[in-house]
This record gives C-alpha cells, sequence and structure tokens, in this order.
C-alpha cells in the first residue's frame, strides 16, 4: 500500500484539510460529552431550571453541529482525494500503454487492460475516500479522547491501553488472510474481463468454428469462481467486523464495571467524570471499529494497486531521447537487431544498413518475421538486443517526437476516424494547415476528385474505420496523410493489396511520388514492388536468409526464384 499512501500524500492541500477537521471533529466529541453531562447533572442532580441550562444547551447544539460539519468535510474530502489520485492512475495507464502500444497489444488481452483501466483502479476508491480519512481520525481523535480519559480517570485509561491494542493485533492476523483472497479476487475479475471482451469480439469466428459453446462453458466457471472468490472475502470481512465487535463490548463492559464498582460501592468516584469517562470510552473503540472496516476496504485496494503497478512495470518503456532532430534523408543501419515475443516467436540478430533515399522490400512467407521486423525498424517493438542507427546515432540519442514526426506508416488496413475528411487528412500535422496544401495532397494521392464530387468537400463527415469508403478510398486518404507530412521515412505493408487493377495503379503512382525524397521500407506482396527494390530482404522462420537486389537474387538464391515463379504461375501463398 505503499505506493497509494505516496499517491494521497501527494494532494498536501487535502491531507492538511483532514487532519484540521479531524482535530474540529475530536474536540466537538469531547464538547459535546461535556455540555450533555453538564445538562444531566444540572437538571438531575442539581435541579437546575430550564433557562439555567438554556445557554449549555446553546452550546451542545453548537458543538454537535460543528461534529456534524467535520464529519462532512472529512467525508467529502476524502471523495475528491479518491478522484484526483484515480484520474491519476488511469492517465499513467493510458501512458504506459502510449509509450509502446504495439507491444502493449501483443503483452496480453485487451479486455484484462480495460478491467484494468475501469474497474482495478475503481477499486482503490476505498483506500482513499474511507481508509486515509479514517486512518488521519484514528491518528488523532483516539489520542484526544485518551488524554481526557487519563485526566478524568486513570485506572480506566490504563485498561483501555490494555485492551485497545488487541484491535489492531486482530486487523493484522484477519487482513493478512483477507489479502491473499483479495489478491485471488482482482486477479481473477481481470482474468474474467479479458476472457469475456475476447469471446464478444471473436463471437462470430467461434460461432464458425463451432467453438461458442465450449467458450460459453470457459465464460461460466471463471464466473463462478469469482463468485465464490468474492464471497470468500466477503467471509473474512464480517469475521472481522464479528470480532472487532465482541473486543469493543468486552472493552466497554470491564470499563462499565470499573466504574460502576468505583461510584457504588467505593465511591471514590463522583457523577461528573464517571459519566463523562462512560461517554467517551464508546466513541474511542467505535474510531478503532470504523478503522477496521476501513483497514479490510484498504487490503482489497492494495490488490488492485499491485496488479497496476505489475502492469506499468511491465508496459513502461524508459524515453531516454534526446533532442537530435532527424533530416531527411535518413540513413538506417541495424546492428545485430533482434526481437522476441515472450515464449514465442523469435526474430534472429539482422545486421543491415538501408542508404539514405532507397528502398528496401521484406518478403517471405506468412509468419516468417516480416512485419516484426519493419516494427522494430520503425520505433513499434523495442529491439532485445543490438541497436538501431538513425543517421549514425543510436536510437536512444534521437527524439521520439522527432522520429515519429518524420515516419509514415501505411498498411493494408488504415484506419481512419469519425469526423470529416479534412480532419483525417490533417492528422499529424502539428501547424495548421494551408487549404491549399490541403488540396494539393489530395490532388497528389489522386483523391481530390471524389472530395470535389461530394456536396460538403474536404467536410463530408464519415463514419468510425471509414466506414461509407471503399478500401481504395481510404487508401487514398491515408496518403493524402503522407503527401502532407513529407516523410523523411516511409513503411508500407503493401498498400495496394487486395484492390482493383485501376485503384492500384493509381495509388502505385502516388507511392513513388511519394517516395521520390524518403527512405523506402515494404513488406512485399507484388512482382512490381520487388523488382524495383534498391534491396530485397528475404525471411524465413524469422531469419534474413538473403539480401540482393533483385537480379541478384534470381541468379543466386533459388528459393526467392520459386517465389517469383510460383507467383508468376498464379500461386500467391507465399505473400499472405
Amino acid at each position: 500500500m505503499g505506493s497509494l499512501k505516496q499517491m494521497a500524500y501527494s494532494q498536501h492541500n487535502r491531507i492538511r484539510l483532514l487532519y484540521l477537521a479531524s482535530l474540529a471533529k475530536g474536540l466537538a466529541m469531547i464538547g459535546q460529552a461535556l455540555f450533555f453531562v453538564w445538562v444531566a447533572d444540572a437538571v438531575f442532580l442539581k435541579a437546575a431550571s430550564f433557562e439555567e441550562v438554556l445557554p449549555v444547551l446553546g452550546a451542545l447544539l453548537g458543538v454537535i453541529l460543528l461534529r456534524a460539519g467535520a464529519s462532512y468535510a472529512i467525508g467529502r474530502t476524502g471523495v475528491a482525494l479518491s478522484i484526483e489520485a484515480r484520474r491519476n492512475l488511469r492517465r499513467e495507464l493510458i501512458a504506459a500503454y502510449q509509450e509502446n502500444p504495439l507491444q502493449g497489444s501483443i503483452a496480453g488481452q485487451s479486455g484484462r487492460k480495460v478491467g484494468l483501466l475501469l474497474e482495478a483502479v475503481d477499486d482503490t476508491d476505498g483506500y482513499f475516500s474511507k481508509y486515509m480519512p479514517q486512518m488521519i481520525q484514528s491518528y488523532t481523535i483516539p489520542l484526544m479522547l485518551l488524554g481526557v480519559i487519563f485526566y478524568l480517570n486513570w485506572t480506566t485509561g490504563l485498561i483501555i491501553l490494555i485492551t485497545a491494542p488487541f484491535i489492531p493485533l486482530f486487523m493484522a492476523i484477519v487482513g493478512k488472510r483477507t489479502k491473499q483472497k483479495a489478491d485471488e479476487k482482482v486477479e481473477q475479475l481481470a482474468g474474467f474481463s479479458g476472457t469475456f471482451l475476447d469471446v464478444l469480439q471473436g463471437l462470430a469466428t467461434l460461432r464458425l468454428f463451432g467453438q461458442a459453446k465450449r467458450q460459453s462453458e470457459t465464460i461460466r466457471d471463471n464466473s463462478l469462481k469469482f463468485r465464490d472468490s468474492t464471497m470468500e472475502v466477503l467471509k473474512s470481512a464480517f469475521l472481522s467486523s464479528l470480532t472487532l465487535e465482541y473486543i469493543s463490548m468486552l472493552s466497554i463492559g470491564i470499563v462499565a464495571l470499573e466504574i460502576g464498582l468505583r461510584l457504588v460501592v467505593f465511591d471514590s468516584i463522583t457523577f461528573f467524570p464517571a459519566f463523562l469517562v462512560m461517554l467517551l470510552v464508546p466513541d474511542f473503540f467505535n474510531l478503532l471499529k470504523e478503522f477496521g472496516s476501513a483497514f479490510h476496504t484498504a487490503r482489497g485496494s492494495a490488490a488492485s494497486a499491485e496488479l497496476l503497478s505489475e502492469e506499468l512495470a511491465k508496459n513502461h518503456r524508459p524515453v531516454v531521447w534526446g533532442e537530435s532532430p532527424v533530416d531527411a534523408p535518413v540513413e538506417l543501419a541495424l546492428e545485430q537487431v533482434s526481437f522476441q515475443y515472450g515464449e514465442g516467436f523469435q526474430l534472429e540478430p539482422v545486421k543491415f544498413k538501408l542508404e539514405a533515399g532507397t528502398s528496401t522490400a521484406l518478403v517471405g512467407a506468412s509468419g516468417s518475421g516480416k512485419s516484426t521486423l519493419m516494427n522494430v525498424i520503425a520505433g513499434l517493438l523495442p529491439a532485445a538486443s543490438g541497436r538501431l542507427l538513425i543517421n549514425g546515432l543510436p536510437q536512444e540519442q534521437v527524439s521520439e517526437d522527432e522520429w515519429f514526426g518524420q515516419v509514415s506508416y501505411i498498411t493494408q488496413d488504415p484506419y481512419l476516424f469519425a469526423g470529416t475528411i479534412k480532419e483525417n487528412i490533417e492528422l499529424g500535422a502539428k501547424q495548421p494547415v494551408a487549404k491549399e496544401r490541403l488540396m494539393e495532397a489530395a490532388q497528389k494521392a489522386g483523391v481530390l476528385e471524389l472530395v470535389e464530387s461530394l456536396p460538403l468537400g474536404f467536410d463530408t463527415m464519415i463514419g468510425e474505420a471509414g466506414r461509407g469508403l471503399s478500401g481504395g478510398e481510404k487508401q487514398r486518404i491515408v496518403l493524402a496523410r503522407a503527401f502532407l507530412k513529407r516523410p523523411a521515412v516511409l513503411f508500407f505493408d503493401e498498400p495496394t493489396a487486395g484492390l482493383d487493377l485501376h485503384t492500384e495503379q493509381v495509388l502505385q503512382e502516388a507511392i513513388e511520388e511519394l517516395s521520390k525524397e524518403a527512405t523506402v521500407v515494404t513488406i512485399a506482396h507484388r512482382l512490381h514492388t520487388i523488382r524495383n527494390a534498391s534491396h530485397i530482404l528475404v525471411m524465413d522462420g524469422g531469419r534474413v536468409e538473403a539480401i540482393g537486389t533483385h537480379e541478384q537474387l534470381m541468379g543466386s538464391f533459388s528459393p526467392y526464384r520459386h517465389m517469383i515463379e510460383a507467383q508468376q504461375g498464379g500461386t500467391r501463398a507465399w505473400v499472405n
């Protein structure tokens, strides 16, 4: 719970307000008991009139209002503390995912991440809104009450000092078991969320392959396990509350017996201090019981906090970028660069130089490592070993903003956001774009004629993921983005694959125009993109098997020649 405590204490003003409100509440509790005893003593023992006790009643009403106001302030401050802390947690988690989005998506289920971002963060609410305010009250008010009790009757104070420690002792014993159960509950919830969302997203595929019923059984089993875990946590909570009640009742009973004997039998204490002590002792133990309940809540929050800390550590990618600019043209060099997906696929060390202004094609069968290598070169995946040099500088010495400001990455299935065509083309522009530049980029990408045919032109709305547009139209808008950006490095995952011949020809001309002043890396699927490349890397099983031009590989590397012949013969299996 250390990180949560640090996060709470970082909100200095709210913590100070909690301490001040707790002091005010403690004084109000003492004043309330004091004025109530004065009224009882004056009315029942001294036969005072109503007019005589009226000022004391007014004072009693005042301290009651002060106590209520202090309690309200503590509650509101706790809620504000929780809102700000959870907002910061979500920002930190989102920032961690943004630092390494592709690797983060590979690392686990999207449903698990959503569950952490929503349920796990919200589970920390109890720590900030209940535990922290109650802990601060327990630091201040019981000590104030104990001081008054010792002043009035030292023997009662001694009894409290002997019995009260049993409450935190039992909280520590039960809390350890509760934490184990809470850890299991949070982990099961995260796994359940991930599985459930992934099943929903892939429901159509599961039905096609006849696996829907099997997955429904998996969800049922996970939900039952989560139910059982939740009941175990609740059982621990009820046991803890019951035991705290027993300890408090026993302690108050011992104090009442001691006060009664001294008051009635031994006549060694007067009514006023005896009654005042009997009013303060229950308040003392009630505060400890409330702290026990808050402590149990905090244990559940700590389980979520540990899960969040693990996720942040797993997704955090230290950024040590310098301020060295990336200038076009760009030369890229890979020095024994490798990468591995956990215990699965491994990209073997690659040593290769991509000279400025050249084009490099990556070819190979599906699963050979083409996309992994491209993502490492693009800086979307961190190299497990080796290093990437950009214009002779290690990647770590190049500003991340500068690097990605000079890169465009165009895939077979580009993503368009819900918004206008103009907004989608201008995505990533760091300054306002003149209409002339916008139209020029659209014309070079071959999309201007389409835009001008629409009633609203560039202000035409398109749906999420480009709904309403064909594949070729989406590609043209993405190319217009690149023309507007004028990148120094271009990454293509064969954006013309799957398009009709006319659209492919239009886009290929636009890509050639875009590539004239950039270093280009292409995952190649079609013969004409391979033939014109400066270098071709043939990949298989995570290894670079051969490097050369089209003519060199045709003459010296038979697997490449067989690939070309297979494609020319109509077989396309190798380029999936």
